[in-house]
């Protein structure tokens, strides 16, 4: 099962209802919990063969969405920041953002760095696999909003990009 194959479980599980699901397959297992708002919840369990020693697996809780308060004015002397017109590079999956290819290397990009379609901008670990992320579109990195090694969410904002 991939990553992929999860997400889509998870929103259909969301979708459904159902307050709970929980599937086994050989090598690991899966618990998806919904929440009052409707929003999923898993946890991932990794099983090992009997002959390697147990290694304990580090799980990230999976904080509920705050409810948005309702708009308020703001003061006249805080800057209001138009971010209208920027395109957002999400993240695709679940996991840890990286944005180094490695500890000891330059980050993929930094704030001014342009980009071009098709240019991986990080790296996002799920299930001890590594996702290259790239950039669907060219522009200039104007914002970054993910600090690196941090969780990320299915459809969090990582950059800001300016397309012109």
């Amino acid at each position: 099962m991939d990553i992929r194959e999860i997400q889509n479980l998870i929103k259909f599980v969301a979708k459904s209802g159902a307050t709970e699901v929980k599937l086994e397959m050989d090598d690991f297992k899966i618990t998806i919990k919904t929440t009052e708002a409707g929003a999923a919840e898993a946890s991932y369990f990794q099983h090992y063969p009997a002959a390697q020693p147990m290694q304990p697996m580090m799980q990230q809780p999976v904080a509920p969405v705050a409810p948005v308060p309702a708009s308020t004015p703001a003061p006249a002397s805080a800057p209001v920041e138009d971010n209208s017109k920027y395109i957002t590079i999400k993240s695709p999956m679940i996991g840890t953002l990286y944005r180094k290819p490695a500890p000891d290397k330059a980050p993929f990009v930094e704030v001014g760095s342009t980009i071009s379609k098709g240019d991986v901008v990080c790296v996002v670990e799920a299930m001890k696999l590594f996702n290259e992320i790239e950039s669907e579109f060219s522009g200039k990195i104007v914002k970054i909003l993910v600090d690196d090694m941090s969780p990320v969410e299915f459809d969090q904002p990582l950059f800001l990009v300016d397309p012109s």
